[in-house]
């Protein structure tokens, strides 16, 4: 399978885009509470893992998780296996993240990991050009990369036809306003005590 830019350039019509780019109010999106436990596929964002991990995923994740059939992304894979590398081995932490890093990886079903195809990179870069200039987010920040990734896994979702659980809810809010299409599930971590 290749890539074919003029297709891919019809559908997102990046050209012919301009302005602003804004989060949505908190009422148009799809909010984990509001999804009921029986549904379609998620597909897990990265921000779920870590929230998880962390113990701070609110209930309404933690439900959705137990009944929905969940799938997962290489680009998720790849975000988390980066701490691999980054994280400083001399560090006291370190040995036990990884540790439970490698366990979560360990326990993803290999038939539910897909990566993404050569149209689906070459339209998440467009997709994530094209969120990142209309956002008008600053240069230099780490923005760019983000959405790559973000719009790899709003897209794989779509070609999968899953919802994306994420708790990043202005970035992914963001992409699915320009693909209308790609289905996104967004929570919000309880607040501290």
């Amino acid at each position: 399978m290749g890539f074919d830019l003029a297709e891919a350039l019809r559908s997102l019509k990046p050209q012919k885009r301009g302005g602003t780019l804004a989060r949505r109010d908190d009422a148009s999106l799809n909010w984990v509470a509001d999804e009921p436990p029986i549904g379609g596929p998620l597909l897990l964002d990265t921000t779920v893992y870590l929230d998880i991990l962390q113990g701070r995923s609110p209930p309404e994740v933690d439900r959705l998780l137990t009944y929905r059939l969940c799938h997962h992304s290489a680009t998720c894979l790849a975000e988390l296996t980066h701490a691999f590398g980054r994280l400083d081995p001399k560090h006291a932490a370190t040995k036990h993240v990884l540790e439970v890093i490698r366990k979560t990886i360990t326990d993803i079903p290999a038939h539910r990991l897909h990566a993404p195809d050569i149209a689906t990179w070459g339209h998440a870069g467009i997709l994530a050009g094209l969120a990142f200039r209309l956002s008008h987010l600053p240069k230099g920040e780490g923005h760019e990369r983000k959405f790559l990734n973000d719009a790899l896994i709003l897209l794989q979702a779509r070609q999968i036809g899953a919802s994306v659980l994420t708790g990043n809810v202005r970035d992914f809010d963001l992409l699915s306003q320009l693909v209308p299409t790609g289905r996104v599930v967004v929570y919000r971590k309880p607040e501290a005590p």
